[in-house]
């Protein structure tokens, strides 16, 4: 007849275990973290850079038209990224301007100058959900990512285009985002993302994000050749296609300022 005693610690310890041992939803989101943090790590140092884009956007039907920009950004530190965009043609957008302070928690500011109106225009955190100038990209897409603005969770590993890959899941901190969450794909070699699906405020997919052409830079930054957006729920896709890009020119602060939107050329 069995000991009460070791009926008793027979019952215990699996119970012991169950507490102590990690579960697999919490191991999942310190990989999904270790691979988010890693991915930060390669990108970060590069001081700033200056790109030329060239962005097409097409509609459902296939009508297309196309935006030329410039665009220029300083890294900050202990803090997001600071970065203008300005668009140079067609002639109805020429000298409108784009300044992003992001920040590594809360909502990024950001302000427009449009020529039309000859002022500088606040963008609110309610309207960063909206989209770029016509584009399919975000207010909120076009400010670095910063690392603590999301929660992370690995979801597994797979093959995407002949690639190993992670698959991890972002989920915004911050307020008023217009996602609920984001899937990245991350090549398991430079940890740089392949293709990010976007989930609208009613957790249905909206945009799907493919990067390609990737070449590195300084022998350490890589940086895709080009970035395509479709949205899957009205049918139109914008894409912008880098070149020119120049790192460390000497950018300061100072060439970051909103009193000097309406000089910039």
């Amino acid at each position: 007849m069995l000991n009460r005693n070791k009926i008793k610690a027979a019952l215990v310890l699996p119970l012991m275990l169950l507490v102590a041992t990690p579960t697999i939803a919490e191991n999942a989101d310190a990989k999904g973290l270790a691979i988010a943090t890693e991915a930060d790590k390669r990108g970060t140092g590069f001081g700033d850079t200056t790109v030329d884009m060239k962005m097409t956007l097409k509609n459902r039907n296939g009508d297309t038209s196309i935006r030329i920009m410039r665009s220029k950004t300083l890294e900050v530190e202990n803090d997001g990224d600071k970065s203008l965009t300005i668009f140079d043609k067609p002639a109805d957008v020429r000298g409108t301007a784009m300044l992003t302070f992001s920040h590594r928690i809360g909502n990024d500011d950001q302000w427009i100058y449009l020529p039309a109106l000859k002022r500088v225009k606040r963008i609110s955190a309610s309207n960063k959900s909206g989209p770029f100038m016509g584009s399919e990209f975000a207010y909120e897409d076009l400010g670095s990512q910063e690392l603590p603005k999301y929660t992370y969770r690995w979801l597994r590993d797979e093959e995407l285009n002949g690639q190993q890959m992670y698959v991890i899941e972002r989920i915004p901190t911050y307020k008023k985002s217009g996602y609920t969450r984001m899937v990245s794909w991350m090549d398991k070699e430079e940890y740089r993302p392949y293709k990010v699906e976007y989930f609208d405020r009613k957790s249905s997919h909206l945009k799907t994000l493919i990067l390609s052409d990737y070449k590195q830079y300084k022998g350490q930054f890589w940086r895709p050749g080009t970035l395509e957006m479709t949205n899957h729920q009205n049918g139109k896709v914008s894409t912008l296609e880098f070149s020119n890009y120049k790192f460390q020119t000497g950018l300061k602060s100072r060439d970051f300022n909103k009193n000097s939107l309406k000089r910039v050329r």
